[in-house]
């Protein structure tokens, strides 16, 4: 097995380039796919507590033959548990559906800025990693004013940020921004939603000029951008497809002509980050 290219955050935690999107996968069937994909080589998997499947990834983290301690497990706490009271039993009550000692990496799941009850989540992390329950805590869907404000008020800067990021939403300067600050930038959907995005001339002459798939194409894209790719697969053959692409190096001008698919309204539906409010 091909090792993975790291990504480094500013406190030197680190995650490979290329991680397990979990969405949908659900019940023995996705324990099955989750441990499958961790015994091929993913030692990165992600989830959330909106998803409704942290027991099925706690099964599949454990049903693999892949010793646990090689496995970063991550999940979300939902807008409805900003407040600081339900932020602590949640992220309790994720540990318990995953079955872990303690969480990898735990995340804010949107910021809800018009409830405004985000730092009060994120104070509730920062003392679940002071006390062993959570060893590493991020966030999902942040803005920079967003950051600047949990790092002013609590002092700490989270690790990883969790964005929309695909070719037609390439998000250059939030991604340099996390650059900047050291601040993982990890891709949600990061082949997008539509098969309109693989059909797409700029990528299916990457794809022909490397021999490989569309997908890995794109998801080569995000290799050599510097963020982290978690595109969900079920099947093996698509989990060992996907791992196979972060091998793949593109050149400047490739990166450049994928990046040049981004459109103003770009992103996969209306969640942004300024008003989008989850439940």
């Amino acid at each position: 097995m091909t090792a993975l290219p790291l990504r480094t955050a500013h406190n030197g935690f680190t995650l490979p380039a290329i991680g397990l999107g979990t969405y949908r996968l659900n019940g023995d069937a996705g324990a099955a796919a989750i441990a499958a994909g961790i015994d091929a080589g993913y030692r990165l998997v992600d989830s959330a507590f909106n998803y409704e499947n942290e027991g099925t990834v706690g099964r599949g983290v454990a049903d693999a033959a892949t010793d646990r301690a090689e496995v970063i497990v991550t999940t979300k706490l939902p807008g409805r548990h900003h407040p600081s009271e339900k932020a602590r039993w949640s992220i309790e009550e994720s540990r318990f559906r995953l079955g872990l000692d303690a969480t990898d990496l735990h995340l804010i799941h949107w910021p809800n800025p018009i409830q405004d009850e985000y730092v009060q989540a994120w104070a509730a992390l920062v003392e679940a990693r002071e006390r062993g329950t959570v060893r590493q805590i991020g966030v999902s869907n942040f803005l920079p004013e967003h950051l600047e404000r949990l790092e002013r008020e609590t002092g700490v800067l989270p690790v990883v940020n969790q964005i929309e990021l695909h070719p037609y939403f390439p998000q250059a300067e939030q991604l340099e921004y996390h650059r900047e600050h050291g601040i993982i930038t990890e891709a949600w959907s990061p082949i997008g939603r539509a098969k309109a995005l693989l059909d797409e001339a700029v990528i299916v002459e990457v794809a022909r000029a490397h021999d490989i798939a569309p997908a890995q194409a794109v998801l080569a894209w995000h290799v050599a951008r510097g963020s982290v790719a978690i595109p969900k697969a079920s099947s093996l053959e698509h989990q060992k497809a996907n791992l196979a692409a972060a091998s793949v190096v593109l050149d400047d001008a490739e990166v450049e002509a994928i990046s040049a698919l981004g459109r103003p309204d770009g992103r996969l539906f209306d969640a942004d980050p300024r008003t989008h409010e989850e439940s």
